[in-house]
């Protein structure tokens, strides 16, 4: 790890020193001079958070104010007052109460959508507090791919949420659209990830002046780009990247190697970007950290290494105006 640490600062050092370019999330409460829509983070963490369950020795069991929630953006639409959700982690409620928070929104109202990559724990399972046994929602539009679709309609206890109209899927498609203002659009894409029970889709959000890209998980940026479309066209069509960060480097789990892991390492991600501008590479912000990973830590070794190379690690309640 130390070697590791030692070749990406040296690679780093390359790099100019100075903060990289705009468009720089904004920690300033949705208080933009314009009233354009924008995204906030509401939780930056790999499906379990951190800490993680039995993880008994972490220290953030006694220091919440280092503990993350599982990876979640919220888009605020403040001229017409809809906020949606992308993902429905295991910490949906605390997710949704921040994201109407940040909006401003007083009184208490279902999102006006959930936009879903895929089945893994830490991105859909929060659907349950919209049943009836939490608030009892009707006709929350939940955005999937057909195969998502399929695996909530027939599987309990998501099919219940379905069949008591607490949710009303709406099937996405390559050449899906979804209008959200005369402005303010979604479409999703798929990308290579481990598709157990769905397909995994990554999404576009694009605004009046900007468009995010958001990829939380992809097994790895080589496979993708033998679909014809990977990381530097992508990075081409976007103005921001959230991208997927899950492990810094080979060697973050003791005992393990984790060579084979379906997520590319932050240090991978880095290298095959160095030669890019500085441009591209403030374009990327990580996101989707193990609860294992040294950039979950401001003032880690890993957070300089990354900034150095004139990248970014999201940060919750960081916003980007579109």
């Amino acid at each position: 790890m130390r070697l590791i640490f030692a070749f990406l600062l040296l690679l780093a050092s390359c790099s100019p020193q100075s903060d990289p370019p705009s468009p720089e999330p904004s920690s300033s409460e949705g208080t933009f001079e314009s009233n354009n829509p924008y995204l906030v983070v509401l939780g930056i963490a790999q499906d379990g958070g951190a800490p993680q369950a039995g993880s008994h020795t972490d220290v953030r069991w006694n220091d919440p104010s280092n503990a993350h929630f599982a990876t979640s953006l919220g888009l605020v639409d403040p001229e017409t007052g809809k906020r949606w959700l992308f993902e429905a982690t295991p910490d949906f409620k605390q997710q949704w109460y921040a994201l109407d928070t940040r909006a401003g929104l007083r009184e208490e109202r279902v999102p006006d959508g959930i936009f879903l990559t895929h089945a893994h724990i830490g991105h859909y399972t929060g659907l349950m507090f919209l049943g009836h046994e939490s608030v009892g929602a009707q006709g929350v539009p939940v955005y999937v791919w057909p195969k998502m679709a399929t695996f909530l309609t027939d599987n309990g206890p998501w099919s219940q949420l379905v069949k008591y109209k607490n949710i009303e899927i709406e099937t996405l498609g390559p050449d899906t659209v979804v209008e959200l203002s005369d402005s303010l659009n979604v479409r999703s894409f798929l990308v290579p990830h481990r598709q157990e029970f769905s397909e995994v889709a990554g999404f576009i959000v694009q605004g009046p002046n900007r468009k995010v890209g958001f990829i939380p998980d992809i097994d790895s940026w080589e496979e993708w780009d033998s679909t014809g479309i990977g990381l530097d066209r992508f990075l081409e069509s976007v103005d921001v990247a959230f991208l997927d960060a899950t492990f810094f480097a080979n060697g973050e789990i003791p005992g393990r190697d984790m060579s084979s892991f379906p997520h590319p390492f932050i240090s991978h991600t880095m290298e095959r970007l160095a030669r890019a501008s500085e441009e591209t590479k403030s374009k990327v912000i990580f996101i989707h950290l193990n609860h294992t990973n040294p950039a979950l830590q401001m003032d880690s070794e890993a957070n300089l290494v990354i900034k150095k190379a004139g990248f970014r690690v999201a940060r919750p309640g960081d916003e980007i105006e579109l």
